[in-house]
């Protein structure tokens, strides 16, 4: 299955007080890790404009920025979708503010797409997490959708086919908006040594 990635990366950081995407987690940004995560696909980092300065150019990436960040993450979705010219590959979705999203976990929700349209992790009581892969009928839907903060009326619009994939463990669940959430991203990554190259 051809695979593109979206990492989005845009949001203020208003709870953190600072840029969260470029503080250090066990010695890796968060946003090193999400770029780690999507390193075997093409890829389409979305940022605001006072992130950009911090990306390195690597092969298979692409930036975009996003001016206008508080129209909401839908927003930024769109603009990174635009710039996949394949229209027929599947479509993962990272926030970078999940830090233990790795390759490993973006290949296994992606491998469970198969002929449906969406599929996202699950913990035991249905909770969804990250990431979240869309097929092509979803990805054609993008282009019309309303704006946003969130991408829960894509996952869940009951036009699409949806796979819910159980996962055990805090990786899809665990993202980072406070200077607490950091603190407890920190001690989980000092207690799971191969969080500490792969995020896992």
């Amino acid at each position: 299955m051809n695979l593109v990635c979206a990492i989005l990366a845009a949001g203020r950081s208003s709870r953190m007080g600072a840029q969260k995407l470029i503080v250090p987690l066990d010695g890796i940004t968060l946003l090193e890790r999400a770029l780690a995560a999507a390193a075997s696909y093409p890829a389409v980092l979305v940022v605001g404009p006072g992130l950009a300065g911090a990306v390195k150019a690597r092969p298979g990436l692409s930036v975009v920025i996003n001016a206008e960040p508080e129209r909401g993450m839908s927003r930024s979705l769109a603009l990174a979708d635009a710039a996949l010219p394949d229209r027929t590959a599947a479509l993962a979705v990272l926030l970078a503010d999940t830090p233990f999203v790795d390759s490993a976990l973006l290949a296994r929700v992606a491998s469970a797409l198969g002929d449906a349209d969406v599929a996202f992790p699950v913990r035991s009581n249905g909770q969804p997490g990250h990431p979240v892969v869309f097929g092509p009928r979803p990805r054609a839907a993008l282009a019309t959708w309303p704006e946003g903060d969130s991408l829960r009326g894509l996952r869940d619009d009951p036009r699409f086919r949806r796979v819910r994939l159980p996962v055990d463990g805090e990786a899809p669940f665990l993202d980072v908006d406070s200077p607490a959430d950091l603190d407890r991203a920190a001690a989980r990554a000092a207690l799971e040594p191969q969080a500490k190259t792969r995020g896992s």
